[in-house]
């Protein structure tokens, strides 16, 4: 019995070792190398700063909208709703949603719509929407602005990341500050 005690003391002791020291530590390292520091990539606008990788509500017609959130775009408080596709609430939000976006946006049609326009992500915080989801937004854009859509389409062709797996992706937050910036630029030129 004293020799399972034993083992088993040191067993604890050197998985206390590696998962409380070793293993954080290393963490620490990987992180502190990592862009940002550990502490999330900036980014600072109009005295502010953001968190690139955190979503930001933007709800005005000359911005790019963001895809909705379930915790109200809280990063301390990130997660889904935890509804189902059939709970009744939750369908009756995405069609608030939907209806919403079809007035912000006329000549769109529901069926192109996609999806994560109007359901929200499990965490509650994607900062990125798809190439698909920018496209749609364009003609409000541009029509709030007063610009081109060929110019708007080129700013989202510039913001555009593709992986070589995944689909094409545009950072919300860094796209709508490039907006206010070529506005700025523009009102400089006049």
């Amino acid at each position: 019995m004293k020799k399972q005690i034993l083992s088993s003391l040191v067993l604890s002791l050197l998985c206390a070792l590696l998962l409380c020291g070793l293993y954080p530590a290393l963490l620490l390292v990987v992180a502190k190398a990592s862009a940002g520091g550990g502490n999330g990539v900036t980014i600072r606008y109009s005295g502010k700063r953001y968190y690139i990788a955190v979503a930001q509500r933007f709800s005005e017609d000359r911005y790019f909208w963001s895809r909705p959130s379930a915790v109200d775009y809280n990063a301390s408080g990130s997660g889904g709703s935890n509804k189902g596709p059939f709970n009744k609430l939750y369908l009756k939000l995405v069609q608030q949603r939907i209806d919403s976006f079809l007035i912000h946006n006329p000549g769109a049609i529901k069926a192109q719509i996609p999806s994560e326009l109007v359901t929200a992500s499990g965490s509650g915080l994607d900062p990125d929407i798809s190439y698909e989801a920018a496209m749609i937004q364009v003609k409000r854009v541009a029509a709030a602005r007063n610009v081109s859509e060929k110019r708007i389409k080129s700013m989202i062709q510039d913001h555009c990341s593709r992986s070589l797996l995944g689909p094409a992706i545009i950072n919300v937050l860094l796209l709508n500050i490039a907006l206010d910036r070529m506005a700025y630029n523009d009102n400089l030129k006049k």
